[in-house]
């Protein structure tokens, strides 16, 4: 697990996904017309031959990219790796990079090449996977596979067109996605209008602040798991062995990786001064140092799993198995 330190000249991007309708365009044209001070880049992904999607966005003074010929999760990702090589060659021009998939598109390729790829690792940090859901008709999708793995990797979720349905529905719509997802932090929106400031700049998906865990959300009776995409949170106090649980992870990833869509967690590892934060997509880890423990600040590891048909017991037990000195 690698242990780099930040560029803290990388440019902050913010992936953009949602299912089809549900309102991605209508936030990115609130972004390019709204007054946030900053000049963004746009990679818009359009599925089949002709893309609409440019097409919808108003006119700006950001620059628009369109992707086409393929989803930006699989037949054009190396489309993607080059615009954004590009990009970077004329970074003075921009200081902020929106990145939109398709409706259908399955976010985990997207976030791996932010690790996988050396020009997007050192010139871009993942700020935020950003995930619109219509409060309306997503119940109509509501078992697909996009749309369940697009709600379980987001970092911040919209709930569009809240005028459209009763307090009731949104009511049970909230839990159920708390139960897919117990740490996004989730808006209710008319028109994808909030403050934009969260949704672009949160610093989400990095860990760059702590993770955020209401105890609500583990409450059982709190909410209704779905059946198969859901959360698993631990929280627990001790000093982690470094590498019991980088032996841990890696087995973890190798035996469960397909169905785990993200893991993060903050530790207090091997008694150092400075918080570990590490983080993970499907079979793809990446950790590092985070910012330094504060005197008679609680050392309490948090870790969070996201995924489907995940064993709360078998993730427990594992962790557990990783502190120097056993936990009851």
């Amino acid at each position: 697990m690698k242990k780099s330190g930040k560029n803290l000249q990388r440019i902050p991007t913010t992936v953009l996904t949602g299912y089809l309708g549900a309102g991605k365009t209508t936030l990115l044209n609130y972004i390019l017309t709204a007054q946030h001070g900053k000049r963004i880049a746009i990679i818009v992904n359009e599925f089949g031959e002709i893309g609409i999607d440019n097409q919808l966005v108003l006119n700006s003074d950001e620059e628009i990219l369109e992707m086409n010929n393929g989803c930006i999760c699989c037949t054009v990702r190396g489309d993607l790796i080059r615009i954004v090589t590009n990009l970077v060659e004329r970074s003075e021009d921009f200081d902020y990079l929106v990145i939109e998939t398709t409706g259908l598109a399955d976010p985990a390729p997207v976030i791996q090449s932010f690790f996988v790829d050396e020009v997007m690792r050192s010139y871009l940090f993942l700020d935020a996977i950003v995930t619109v859901v219509d409060a309306k008709y997503i119940w109509e999708h509501w078992d697909s596979s996009e749309a369940q793995e697009q709600i379980a990797f987001a970092d911040v979720i919209l709930l569009n067109k809240v005028d459209l349905v009763s307090p009731p529905i949104l009511e049970e719509l909230e839990q159920r996605i708390r139960g897919m997802n117990a740490v996004a932090k989730i808006h209710s929106t008319q028109h994808c209008q909030l403050p934009l400031t969260k949704v672009l700049g949160v610093r989400a998906f990095d860990l760059k602040n702590a993770l955020s865990i209401d105890p609500e959300f583990l409450d059982e009776q709190a909410h209704e798991h779905d059946p198969t995409v859901s959360s698993v949170v631990i929280q627990e106090s001790g000093v982690v062995n470094g590498e019991k649980l980088n032996r841990w992870l890696y087995q973890l990833v190798q035996a469960r990786g397909p169905d785990i869509f993200r893991m993060k967690g903050i530790l207090d590892m091997d008694d150092e001064d400075r918080r570990f934060v590490f983080q993970g997509v499907h079979m793809t880890l990446d950790g590092r140092p985070g910012r330094p423990w504060k005197p008679g600040e609680v050392r309490r590891n948090e870790l969070v799993f996201i995924g489907r048909n995940l064993d709360e017991s078998e993730l427990w037990h594992g962790f557990n198995e990783c502190f120097i000195e056993p936990q009851n």
